[in-house]
């Protein structure tokens, strides 16, 4: 006998062009999700005033409010900034990249794409909203040998620690709590720098490769994006 489909996550899709819609909402709805597609920011802001979605897949380029300014008015608003945020984006758009993810964007996604790589990063996407929270920053950490204690300030390979300054602490950390995350530098100088601890963007990478060297074999997990910043492999 056979089961019917249950409806999944509800996914907003924002992009002015009709075939890429179309594309997205037949390879979503294939895979059980709810679907609604829209043309214009102005709509995608009013939509989401009224029904919360689970994701929201945003265009960069879209006319009269931009992607830029949907993603700043979501993740500034307490009822909306908790939504994941998707960007499309061409190829050649790095600062564009860079300037949502410091909005708050959580991935992002470079067209031309194919329908399985948007699958699975979306799926990536939701996965990490679901099992992130704030009470989670005291959780322990584990990435197979490699554990992250934050309530000891202290990092084990093997069971045995690795001495840490605090900043590298901190970056590693802060990484770590969001896997498969992409953070610009920017960001992580926000997260990682102390009233008495000054980091600069440039400082930030000079601490991933003293903190890639002191992980070993580890320090892979420790991904450069070209163009964007780190983020910590799933």
């Amino acid at each position: 006998m056979n089961m019917a489909v249950m409806t999944r996550e509800h996914i907003l899709v924002v992009d002015d062009e009709e075939d890429l819609l179309e594309l997205v909402n037949f390879n979503l709805s294939k895979e059980g999700y709810r679907v609604t597609c829209l043309a214009s920011g102005e709509d995608a802001v009013r939509r989401v005033g009224k029904e919360l979605p689970d994701l929201v897949i945003l265009d960069l380029l879209l006319p009269r409010v931009d992607g830029l300014e949907i993603c700043r008015t979501l993740k500034s608003d307490e009822r909306t900034r908790r939504i994941p945020v998707v960007m499309l984006t061409a190829k050649g758009e790095e600062a564009d990249v860079v300037a949502g993810l410091e909005l708050g964007a959580d991935d992002y996604i470079t067209k031309p794409f194919s329908p399985r790589v948007l699958m699975a990063r979306l799926k990536a996407v939701l996965r990490r909203s679901q099992r992130t929270a704030p009470a989670d920053e005291g959780k322990v950490i584990r990435a197979a040998s490699l554990v992250i204690h934050p309530g000891r300030h202290e990092v084990t390979i093997d069971g045995e620690p690795i001495s840490l300054t605090l900043s590298e602490f901190r970056l590693l950390h802060f990484l770590a709590q969001r896997p498969g995350w992409v953070f610009t530098r920017s960001q992580i100088v926000d997260a990682v720098k102390g009233s008495d601890y000054p980091v600069t963007e440039r400082s930030v990478d000079v601490q991933v490769v003293g903190l890639r060297k002191k992980l070993g074999d580890h320090g892979r997990v420790i991904e450069t994006v070209r163009g964007v910043g780190y983020r910590f492999r799933e």
